[in-house]
């Protein structure tokens, strides 16, 4: 026998508090408050792309990708970030993973955040390996060219400051 059920699940999303400024009641402040606090916006990343349902930001960081990297198409340039994010997001931890997150656009943010970090150590050769294997026909020169054309435009979108502390997560080399 099976049952079935016409009520729908509704899912609510509470944001997480971030330190900074507090609330008007003393409590901590969200992400989007801290935002808001901070930009005088709602967040600088959160303006939907109306043709791809992508944030412009996003796009942006394509498309910068796409032209440091001179790949021949956007979905190439796109694929390649989604991928070295990824590895990104496997390799920093602690208030750099938090602070690399907040500063990227949302797509971004879920990439580096959906990925769980590797706790044993890694050389640099393992993770541009790790980065090969993620995309067809790449080998470790290539990968070196994807990685360096993604995180080559990275500090303009969060700084030269954080970027320092997320190189210095990753292994040398």
């Amino acid at each position: 026998m099976t049952v079935t059920s016409t009520q729908s699940i509704r899912r609510t999303v509470i944001p997480a508090p971030v330190p900074g400024p507090s609330g008007p009641d003393g409590s901590c402040a969200t992400a989007a408050t801290a935002a808001t606090a901070a930009t005088g916006t709602s967040g600088r990343w959160e303006t939907p792309d109306t043709a791809a349902g992508r944030s412009r930001a996003w796009t942006r960081l394509v498309d910068e990708v796409r032209e440091a990297g001179q790949y021949r198409t956007t979905a190439e340039a796109d694929r390649v970030t989604r991928i070295v994010l990824s590895a990104l997001g496997g390799r920093v931890v602690g208030d750099e993973r938090v602070a690399l997150a907040q500063a990227l656009p949302p797509e971004a943010a879920r990439v580096v955040s959906s990925q769980i970090p590797v706790t044993r150590p890694q050389t640099a050769a393992e993770f541009v390996d790790g980065v090969a294997a993620r995309i067809e026909g790449a080998t470790p020169a290539t990968a070196r060219w994807d990685v360096s054309s993604v995180l080559s435009v990275l500090p303009k979108l969060v700084g030269d400051d954080l970027i320092d502390r997320v190189l210095g997560q990753l292994p040398p080399g």
